[in-house]
């Protein structure tokens, strides 16, 4: 979008967010429409689809064995990648991780990690020789906006749905056996665009094109903050960080009710 458009755009949303209205005709704390669907990918041990408005992501989890960190030889080993193919956005080009690639996945990794939605002692074969390893792989299908709670809600709804291979004591297959994933809670990430001196959940593409800043809260099931992160250059105040939070103890608690009874359905 060219500078002289992109004010023009920013002048509008700014006019329209004064009187209390988004382009959309949402709220200031509406989601779009959200879709989840778990067990989607049948090569993967867990899988998880999330579609929010027009933003599309699936989320797959793989598990394999190896040796764990050295600083945690008492821990499993957890990692997250996103994928932003081309086909996606047109902002999306082939080639290495670009930085907000990177960004995004770190996002969703801290989020879930420092939770402790994952009991990772659980995941310990021999201690300081063999564990389970965790790979949580998110492809982005349709970018639309607000990438960051999508793929977080796929990445928890794949880990949930995630039905590992049973193992012996010596970290061997037993044929036909398997087990859930070790979880304890349900992070939800909730993601704010500040807009002039407007504060909007759930940013669409149109809306992050013209933000001045973003701030992504991860709450816990019992309402902590398990992660927050800012994006781009614009500021907060301490009181719009307050009412962020307060804002994101309330939606997250909206969200993790419907994946809850999502996972209920597995059983």
């Amino acid at each position: 979008m060219s500078s002289v458009l992109s004010e023009i755009k920013k002048d509008y949303m700014k006019s329209l967010l004064k009187t209390g209205k988004r382009e959309d005709g949402r709220g200031f704390d509406d989601m779009r429409a959200l879709k989840i669907e778990l067990g989607m990918a049948n090569k993967a041990e867990g899988s998880c689809f999330v579609q929010m408005g027009d933003t599309k992501v699936i989320a797959g989890v793989k598990c394999e064995t190896g040796a764990p960190f050295p600083d945690t030889p008492n821990q499993g080993v957890f990692t997250t990648n996103t994928e932003l193919i081309p086909m996606a956005s047109p902002d999306f080009e082939a080639g290495p991780p670009r930085e907000d690639s990177i960004e995004l996945a770190r996002i969703v990794d801290r989020g879930i990690r420092e939770s402790g939605a994952i009991d990772f002692e659980k995941l310990v074969i021999k201690e300081g020789e063999l564990v389970r390893v965790l790979f949580v792989d998110i492809h982005i299908m349709d970018h639309n906006g607000n990438l960051i709670d999508a793929c977080g809600l796929a990445a928890i709804g794949a880990l949930y749905n995630t039905k590992m291979p049973a193992l012996d004591e010596e970290g061997m297959k037993i044929e036909g056996e398997f087990v859930p994933l070790p979880m304890k809670k349900i992070p939800i990430p909730c993601t704010y665009a500040k807009i002039a001196d407007s504060i909007i959940y759930d940013p669409s593409l149109e809306e992050e094109n013209v933000m001045d800043s973003r701030i992504t809260a991860t709450t816990e099931d019992n309402g902590n903050i398990s992660a927050m992160q800012k994006g781009d250059v614009g500021s907060f105040k301490k009181e719009e960080i307050l009412d962020i939070v307060r804002r994101s103890k309330v939606k997250g608690d909206e969200i993790r009710s419907l994946l809850k009874e999502k996972f209920s359905e597995m059983r």
